[in-house]
């Protein structure tokens, strides 16, 4: 059994990243399970503890090692991903040398309520993941727009096009970690 890490970029309650992360973890892949990592509770990084790491480090790196893949959903912020995701990246690819991204298949899915899509987000976290070593699905590419048209009543995602997209998707996820 292979695990996914699923590391939201949001960590505002009821966010719309969770809503489309909670879809794809979901739906069963065989062979496959999902493992949420959380991200809203650590200390912003500093260098100073990189001798010696709060425990929040400690324990969030050690859930990064422990997985064999990650998928990031990621709100747009200002054109690019969330200071609780950069923060959350710094945590776990230091102290330098000990990068505990490094090697993993990865993708992203970036939502924003606008029609852009996520579509910066995406961009500047598909950069910063290729900087940590991580190798993000190429293809395809997932933007989705007014996502808050895709939710009902109770934030569950409930339209049958992103559905049936995000189904693929993660096929397509799964074939790209199946390659490692």
């Amino acid at each position: 059994m292979k695990t996914i890490g699923i590391v939201v970029g949001s960590i505002r309650k009821g966010s719309f990243s969770q809503s489309v992360a909670d879809y794809i973890a979901s739906k069963p892949v065989e062979g496959f399970e999902f493992k949420f990592i959380d991200i809203a509770n650590l200390p912003l990084y500093n260098q100073d503890y990189d001798e010696n790491s709060p425990e929040a480090y400690v324990a969030f790196r050690n859930e990064v090692k422990a997985v064999d893949a990650v998928l990031f959903v990621t709100p747009e912020h200002n054109r690019s991903f969330s200071a609780a995701l950069k923060n959350a990246l710094d945590v776990a690819s230091r102290p330098y040398g000990q990068n505990v991204w490094s090697g993993k298949p990865a993708a992203v899915v970036s939502q924003s309520p606008g029609a852009i899509s996520g579509f910066g987000a995406y961009h500047h976290l598909k950069q910063v993941l290729g900087f940590l070593n991580l190798f993000v699905l190429p293809q395809p590419e997932v933007y989705l727009g007014n996502i808050m048209n895709a939710l009902d009543e109770n934030g569950k995602l409930s339209n049958e096009n992103v559905k049936g997209f995000l189904d693929s998707f993660v096929g397509s996820f799964v074939e790209w970690i199946n390659k490692f």
